[in-house]
């Protein structure tokens, strides 16, 4: 092959991949917690639900956990919610509505309890009972 034809080739096959590339759908970034209980909540548990993630943050200075629902993608609104109960006293803190981008927070004070937490986007919905009983 000459020199001009390797050459022509080259430019060639990398326009292909660059246009391949260009066209290739985007994918949905995982959904991440950015702070929205406020100051002094870390994540302390998670369960992912379809198109987001349902994050537990808990507050050691105040014994006060948070829940948010959070989707991968924002969008055109859909039903949502966040939802928090101590395990020894089942009453729903809990926030349902339809959301662009996230539900909650919702906070429940459980210092040293257990605590029962979910959330859902869209029908896909997870309820998680008895767990970060230390925190």
């Amino acid at each position: 092959m000459t020199p001009t034809k390797a050459a022509s080739a080259a430019i060639t096959i990398g326009g292909l991949l660059l246009g391949t590339a260009l066209l290739a759908p985007g994918v949905a970034s995982a959904a991440t917690y950015n702070g929205m209980c406020g100051s002094g909540y870390s994540v302390v548990n998670s369960r992912a639900v379809v198109g987001g993630t349902v994050f537990l943050t808990y507050n050691a200075s105040t014994g006060y956990n948070c829940v948010v629902t959070v989707r991968n993608s924002p969008g055109a609104k859909l039903p949502m919610g966040a939802r928090v109960s101590r395990s020894s006293d089942p009453g729903w803190v809990y926030d349902n509505g339809d959301y662009t981008t996230y539900a909650g927070p919702v906070y429940r004070s459980a210092p040293g309890e257990c605590v029962d937490w979910g959330g859902g986007i869209n029908g896909s919905d997870i309820d998680v009972y008895g767990t970060n009983c230390s925190r």
